[in-house]
């Protein structure tokens, strides 16, 4: 069956039918759109056009069905249009020409909007969940090695020493932002579009507030016209996926090289690897590899729908229907990496001698030796290029940090004091830097226990 029809001569050829055809995709937004049309069919029975009886037969019926679209088996021989057209064709079925009314004042451009709306909206709150489980298990991961010394690196290259919570707490940083964008994107789809009509609003007096209560939107939209193609809601959503799943991707690659034999900081569990078909000593961190390589299929689902939206008029246009595909890819992915790395993070153990020794025989110290020059009256250009030579020394000879005695370093040069041989201690050196957002370990531990309140508030 068609919703549509009268006005032509010749139906659609096979051809166009296989090409525009959307059953195979948009069948994921069943639920959604019964849902949506039992709401709907309560707004008709508020305007005389349904009477209380056929709207408790047609409500009821769409229950049975939402309870059959639970089976794959329900699909079975399904040659539809699309999902809306199966929905109506199978309410028809049982409820017979009662059905023919269920569309009155209600367009194909609102029900699509409507549809995504619903189901975007249960999508965001899963994504949600799943990245607060994330960010438990950065701060369970960090309490597990509170102390844990470990380089800090810029261009790849040691930089300074860092406490191991420390940078657990910056990717915590980041997936705080990413989950404020999920709340912010999923404010903008949780409007109400039903009553937009085509493009023109509704001929029939609804209660579109009321519709919107009964839904569970928190408001209603201001121009039909805007509706008919809006899809902005679809961008926010995909955008705060492709910046969660960039974030996910940097900590992939993070612990793909710290658990690798060169690093050796990290293990992964078994239940998270894989081996080789071939090489039976492998141990292959596959699980972040999949995540990094997803955020590359996601970033092409945002913009595959900028590019489909880019051209297009005012109003609805059939390109719309391309809106869906991308949704679905980047929802799917979002959330099943996010729970992937949740476990990765929960499982992994920290070798922390390893970092430590790293951060040790390093010259991650150097920083904190010219800043320590600088507050005994030494101009910081200065102190920078007498550590600096200090550092060229070493190397030249071979000379770790922990080597030098407090006398050799005053005999280097007569602005270090003695007392400064301390700071060739990677951990002494961080407690310079208790200043908020530092890797100070007062200031680590406070700001420890303010993610963790932070965490406890974003559940309530």
């Amino acid at each position: 069956m068609k919703l549509w029809g009268g006005r032509f001569a010749e139906g659609p050829s096979a051809v166009f039918e296989r090409f525009s055809g959307s059953l195979d995709f948009d069948r994921r937004l069943i639920d959604a759109d019964i849902r949506g049309s039992i709401a709907f069919a309560w707004a008709l029975e508020s305007v005389g056009i349904l009477t209380e009886t056929e709207r408790a037969t047609l409500v009821q019926a769409f229950e049975t069905l939402r309870e059959q679209a639970r089976s794959a088996h329900f699909y079975d021989g399904a040659t539809d249009e699309d999902v809306h057209t199966l929905v109506i064709r199978k309410l028809k079925d049982r409820a017979g020409a009662l059905a023919d009314k269920i569309h009155t004042g209600r367009s194909r451009n609102e029900q699509v909007s409507l549809d995504l709306r619903l189901w975007l909206r249960e999508e965001i709150d899963r994504a949600s969940a799943l990245l607060l489980a994330l960010l438990e298990a950065l701060l369970e991961c960090a309490r597990k090695n509170p102390e844990a010394i470990v380089p800090g690196y810029t261009h790849l290259r040691r930089a300074q020493a860092v406490l191991w919570p420390h940078y657990l707490l910056a990717y915590f940083e980041m997936f705080a932002r990413d989950l404020e964008r999920l709340k912010q994107a999923r404010t903008r789809v949780n409007v109400l579009p039903l009553g937009s009509g085509a493009l023109a609003g509704s001929g029939f007096a609804f209660d579109r507030e009321a519709i919107a209560r009964d839904l569970g939107f928190a408001s209603v939209t201001n121009n039909s016209m805007d509706v008919s193609a809006d899809r902005d809601f679809a961008l926010d959503f995909l955008y705060a996926a492709s910046t969660t799943m960039l974030h996910l991707s940097r900590l992939a690659e993070d612990w793909i090289l710290y658990s690798s034999e060169e690093f050796a900081w990290l293990e992964l569990a078994d239940d998270v690897t894989s081996g080789s078909s071939l090489m039976p000593q492998k141990k292959n961190p596959d699980s972040l590899e999949l995540i990094r390589g997803k955020s590359g299929r996601v970033f092409g689902d945002l913009t595959a729908l900028f590019v489909t939206l880019k051209g297009l008029p005012s109003t609805y246009n059939r390109d719309l229907q391309e809106d869906k595909q991308p949704l679905f890819d980047a929802a799917h992915h979002l959330t099943g990496s996010l729970e992937m790395m949740a476990a990765v993070i929960s499982s992994a153990r920290l070798n922390p001698a390893r970092p430590a020794s790293a951060a040790e025989e390093s010259w991650a110290v150097a920083t904190d030796l010219a800043e320590a020059l600088a507050r005994n009256g030494t101009p910081f250009h200065q102190a920078h290029q007498i550590v600096g030579r200090l550092v060229l020394e070493s190397l030249q000879k071979g000379k770790q940090p922990a080597q030098w005695t407090a006398s050799e370093l005053t005999s280097f040069a007569p602005e270090f004091k003695a007392e400064m041989i301390a700071l060739m201690n990677p951990a002494q050196g961080m407690r310079t830097r208790e200043i908020k957002g530092g890797t100070g370990p007062s200031s680590v531990a406070a700001a420890l226990e303010e993610a963790a309140q932070r965490l406890q508030s974003w559940r309530l």
